[in-house]
């Protein structure tokens, strides 16, 4: 019997679409969390390279089977897109920054989701949009003020930077 890859593949990423499948659960009362978080690729290519589902294969992996034990499971996907290598690939391509980035996010997104990892897309997060690096500039700001959190002890919640990644996104998914 021969595996049809393309029929197969297609129908279940479909599905997954469709049921919203890997969408974190709204139900707050489940004690059994899981937070799942991968190092967000830079879109500064046309595309993936091997060393991205490698990364993500394991993680995936965990992801899935934290919810087949019954956890909620938060798993987002986002883009690491500001820096000198979007920039560099602009110049190459001769094509503005913010044009060469959002078709290489767009990319990206097709291509991860054609490999099936299961990633809720509802919370994806672009460090290219406003509601994201309006925290990063706050915080960083913040560190430059003198008497600012840094130095206070309301500040101490933020050197714990898991509690940081967790309200940050929070404030962006509001």
């Amino acid at each position: 019997m021969e595996y049809n890859f393309k029929e197969i593949e297609k129908k279940w990423q479909k599905y997954w679409e469709e049921n919203q499948t890997f969408k974190t659960p709204e139900d707050l009362t489940n004690p059994k969390k899981c937070y799942v978080l991968d190092m967000f690729p830079y879109p500064s290519g046309a595309g993936l390279h091997v060393g991205h589902p490698e990364g993500y294969t394991a993680t995936d992996i965990y992801a899935r089977y934290k919810r087949m034990n019954g956890y909620n499971v938060l798993h987002p996907m986002g883009w690491d897109a500001f820096g000198l290598p979007a920039e560099q690939y602009a110049i190459q391509t001769g094509t503005h920054p913010s044009v060469t980035t959002k078709n290489n996010c767009e990319t990206f997104k097709r291509q991860i989701k054609e490999l099936g990892l299961s990633y809720d897309w509802e919370k994806e997060i672009n460090t290219t949009d406003p509601k994201y690096y309006k925290w990063t500039q706050w915080i960083l700001s913040s560190f430059l003020i003198p008497g600012s959190m840094r130095n206070s002890r309301k500040g101490d919640l933020f050197q714990n930077s898991k509690f940081l990644k967790i309200y940050l996104i929070q404030e962006i998914l509001k």
